[in-house]
């Protein structure tokens, strides 16, 4: 069967450059997924993507004409049903027929064209066809139409369109954004589809400003690129384009030299890729007296404003130029430079007028502003929240440090919150924090406190560093303690799709700060504290937002490589320091790799289901009452090895601790072949169970082991 490669592009209006990189992957994706499906591209076809400001495109190689013809069986009816006792078709196999656009001459006929064979345990009649390949044109017609749906559309744009018919009129047409142009070619061949309004055709439009034709008419599918590049002066691929935005940005910047280097912003090259088709990368610069303002404010107007690129020096403090990405290549860049730079002097200026003005009023002063500021209706105010955020922090800190320890931390979250009624951060909201810092520094308060109040937001994201001192640690879990306990005392849980409050996000901050920072403290006691702040604004729901923490701990382990029985193991225990927990784990791998461990898990799961009818088992034995070997021998080895076990798991060996329970195997064994558990004797029952319970709690302080047990 003869192939060519195929080209697809829509030919539109500028796409909204956040969703650009989306939308393209996503038309492209759909489109040739349903070439293939149909049978006219194989799972050997290669897909090129193509989305500029103007354009979605694909280019899927290896696309056949028309499909090929498909065998295909149809089962009708059972036997029993199709025919009667002479074996000539009834009715209702003729009307099926009749249904399925079969024409028969007469009911001996019908049976001719059928098939019998065994569906089940009864025998079915089948007709075989042959169902006719899909041409391109239809084919394509579909996949179309299916890429054009399903696009992951941000805000779907109404327009009109006018009609190509006789009677003059226009029609309404919903797409991302009004589109003017659709080619389709198959090699050199048109395909004659249509699209919301449009025919294809094999012309496009190159470059507002600088096509050196238009349009630009495609030769041939392959030359769609080079030829929009050429005579278009558009580089049409999204990722080509994105790769040569970054070898200008680090040529410009080598050419300033002194270490100079662009800032690194995946998400801001990848929106400045969509907003140009020819990128051309200009160096521009701004007074030096703006270098005073706090090197935060100015990188953030620039990228969130004017979508530039601040240059840093090789100590990463930033200079006074910027990289522009302009669309155009004028012969003299200097018009270009200088409106970039006259446009961005306002922008610098404004960030300078903040800065001095709210420095004229101390962070101190500002907190009876807070007052003023809901943070939530049932929970009150920033105010009220920062009250909360102060006992909470005043609990911790006492937990791990001395009355210094207690102060900082007390000052640092009365403060935190403070930069919140700036007008810096008033207008860039991200500097929350960042500006709290500075703040705090010119009111001479010391570099730790200035730093807590800055840190106390981390982790920001996942990966993001952890706050640098312990007086930041202290009132960032202070913080993400307050919001967990309090939106789920009210109720306000996440769910599978929306979590405004970003609980998943302050839930796994809490488990990096115990972890990573190795802190002495107990889950439960931690939440426990946290409740008495909310007074009766909220229920007691720290059991629920334990259970949050072990679920997001969970999944970050399985995450590290770590296999859901082993978590399930330890975290089955609750355990309290969440700083040993991967400690717990490697024993359990440890003791997992043993071969005493299958017998003493599958032990361990017995025990539990005996223990668990039993109900509320004493663990004291009577050493008179054990009259069987094999119970005396078990008694004699959990006397002699648990005493060793708990010495090694107190001094946080738990893999030591494990292996010493290995030996308990083989009269473990004994104990489950040689002993009745459940004698009618009440004082024999009873004590055997509290072995069996001793034997429980020796063996399960690192993990629950049963969970072990296959």
């Amino acid at each position: 069967m003869t192939t060519k490669n195929l080209l697809v592009e829509l030919f539109v209006e500028e796409l909204p450059p956040k969703a650009l990189q989306k939308l393209g992957d996503a038309f492209a994706g759909v489109l040739c997924e349903q070439l293939k499906v149909q049978g006219l591209a194989t799972a050997d076809s290669v897909l090129t993507p193509f989305a500029s400001p103007r354009r979605l495109a694909a280019q899927v190689t290896a696309v056949a004409g028309k499909a090929a013809d498909k065998a295909v069986r149809q089962k009708l009816m059972p036997v029993s049903v199709g025919l009667d006792a002479a074996g000539t078709a009834t009715p209702a196999l003729l009307k099926k027929l009749q249904a399925l656009g079969v024409q028969v001459s007469d009911p001996a006929a019908a049976v001719a064209l059928l098939q019998r064979a065994q569906d089940g345990k009864a025998e079915a009649l089948f007709y075989d066809s042959v169902l006719p390949g899909a041409t391109l044109q239809e084919g394509l017609q579909k996949a179309l139409h299916e890429a054009i749906a399903k696009l992951p559309i941000p805000k779907v744009m109404t327009y009109q369109l006018e009609t190509d018919c006789e009677l003059p009129g226009w029609s309404s047409v919903q797409f991302v954004r009004p589109a003017h142009g659709l080619v389709a070619l198959h090699g050199s061949d048109v395909v004659p589809v249509k699209a919301l309004g449009l025919t294809a055709g094999n012309r496009t439009q190159g470059h507002r400003f600088e096509a050196a034709v238009s349009p630009v008419v495609l030769r041939i599918a392959d030359s769609y690129a080079q030829q929009l590049r050429d005579e278009g002066a558009v580089i049409a691929s999204f990722a080509e384009r994105r790769a040569e935005i970054a070898r200008q940005l680090a040529a410009a910047a080598a050419k300033v030299g002194n270490g100079a280097h662009a800032i690194e912003d995946d998400a801001l090259l990848d929106e400045v890729t969509a907003l140009v088709e020819r990128p051309n990368v200009l160096v521009c610069s701004f007074e030096q007296e703006f270098l005073g303002v706090p090197q935060e404010c100015l990188i953030l107007t620039m990228k969130a404003n004017q979508k530039y690129f601040p240059l840093l020096d090789a100590a990463d403090k930033l200079t006074n130029r910027f990289l522009v990405v302009s669309n155009i290549t004028p012969d003299d860049p200097s018009l270009v430079i200088g409106g970039n730079e006259r446009v961005v002097r306002p922008r610098l200026a404004d960030a300078k007028f903040f800065f001095d003005q709210d420095r004229k009023k101390t962070l101190a002063s500002r907190v009876e502003g807070l007052g003023k500021v809901v943070y939530h209706n049932k929970l009150g105010t920033q105010g009220e929240r920062v009250e909360r955020v102060r006992a909470i922090a005043q609990a911790i800190a006492h937990q791990l440090g001395d009355s210094a320890l207690v102060q900082q931390a007390d000052q640092a979250a009365l403060l935190a919150k403070t930069d919140l009624v700036t007008d810096m951060v008033g207008e860039f909201p991200e500097l929350q924090g960042t500006m709290g810092r500075y703040y705090a520094l010119n009111d001479g308060l010391s570099e730790t406190v200035a730093d807590a109040i800055e840190d106390h937001y981390k982790p920001r994201f996942s990966g993001d560093t952890l706050p640098r001192s312990t007086v930041g640690v202290v009132v960032a879990l202070a913080d993400k303690l307050e919001t967990l306990v309090g939106m789920f005392g009210i109720g306000n849980l996440p769910t599978g799709d929306r979590d405004p409050f970003a609980l998943r996000r302050h839930a796994l901050g809490v488990i990096r700060m115990l972890v990573e920072k190795n802190l002495s403290l107990d889950l439960n006691a931690l939440l426990a504290s946290a409740v008495p702040a909310f007074g009766d604004k909220i229920t007691d729901a720290a059991p629920q937002v334990a259970d949050f923490i072990y679920d997001r701990l969970a999944g970050n382990l399985r995450e590290q490589g770590y296999s859901a029985q082993e978590v399930d193991a330890v975290l089955a225990l609750r355990p309290q320091r969440l700083a040993l927990v991967e400690k717990q784990l490697a024993a359990v791998r440890a003791f997992a790799a043993l071969p005493e461990s299958p017998a003493l898990a599958a032990a361990n799961k017995r025990v539990s289901n005996i223990l668990k009818k039993a109900g509320d088992v004493d663990p004291h034995v009577n050493p008179e009452l054990l009259q069987e070997a094999a119970e005396q021998d078990l008694y004699a080895a959990l006397q002699r090895f648990v005493p060793e076990a708990n010495a090694q798991f107190e001094a946080g060996d738990f893999t030591a601790s494990l292996q010493t329970l290995a030996v308990l195997r083989a009269p473990v064994d004994a104990f489950f072949d040689d002993v009745m558990v459940n004698a009618e004797q009440l004082d024999l029952r009873l004590n055997r169970q509290g072995l069996l319970k001793s034997l429980h709690l020796a063996m399960n302080r690192v993990a629950d082991l049963s969970r072990l047990a296959v």
